[in-house]
């Protein structure tokens, strides 16, 4: 077995039961179990999973990712149904999840990553993911404007098998901790999403591998708690 840890740091703007918004910071601490196989580390290519063809467009350098396309990767690969990844949402935005797939897919899966989103990827944005080898790297469009910070470090391996795995496995989780670990938590302290402002974004995302030597990750919810404090909060989910 392959021990890896993962946190992730979510902010959602709620409302408590006195009806004050608050923010809250989510803090996620996973530890996965996988199978061991092993993986001939090859070339890196400059996409290497299938799987994502059908979600962006590559033009120039640049990288486009319409409506459709954002909303039919958080449904179909996610599950996840957040309306903001609708077509037609008036604050639509482009999963960050299919972000954290893209990079995985160019640049590959390092041993330690860390992923700090910098703001939302909306209708018609242009990104350009540079050809580096670098340690770290910005995510940004064609004016500039960063959207998402990688660092990396350790081992690293290309093997498109090991990536669509490790990919649709973490996305999945991803897509439904929400309804799944969220709704139940904050129901039991008597806090809720603001309704009139409805907003859930990640803010950042890190995980350490003790070998990339695996294959077919899968999770499991060992214990969860919400502490509140005032207008914040930590969640932490153990796996």
């Amino acid at each position: 077995m392959v021990l890896m840890t993962f946190f992730v740091v979510i902010i959602i703007n709620w409302q408590d039961s006195s009806g004050i918004d608050c923010i809250i910071d989510l803090w996620f601490g996973s530890s996965w179990s996988a199978t061991i196989t092993t993986f001939d580390n090859r070339q890196e290519r400059h996409y290497t999973t299938m799987f994502l063809n059908d979600f962006f467009t590559e033009s120039n350098n640049n990288i486009l990712i319409s409506e459709q396309q954002a909303s039919r990767f958080a449904k179909e690969i996610c599950g996840d149904f957040n309306p903001i990844h609708n077509p037609d949402a008036k604050r639509f935005c482009v999963p960050g999840d299919l972000l954290f797939s893209l990079v995985l897919a160019k640049y590959g899966l390092s041993q330690h990553m860390a992923f700090t989103f910098a703001g939302m990827v909306g209708r018609g944005v242009k990104l350009r993911m540079p050809e580096t080898d670098a340690d770290e790297f910005d995510i940004a469009d064609d004016t500039g404007k960063t959207y998402l910070h990688v660092t990396r470090s350790g081992e690293r391996n290309s093997n498109e098998t090991l990536i669509e795995a490790f990919a649709r496995s973490y996305v999945a989780f991803s897509g439904h901790n929400f309804p799944d670990l969220l709704v139940p938590l904050m129901a039991e302290h008597k806090v809720m999403v603001n309704t009139q402002r409805p907003l859930i974004i990640y803010e950042s995302m890190s995980f350490d591998l003790g070998s990339l030597d695996l294959m077919d990750p899968a999770l499991e919810l060992s214990s969860s708690s919400l502490d509140v404090n005032g207008k914040r909060g930590n969640a932490f989910f153990a796996f």
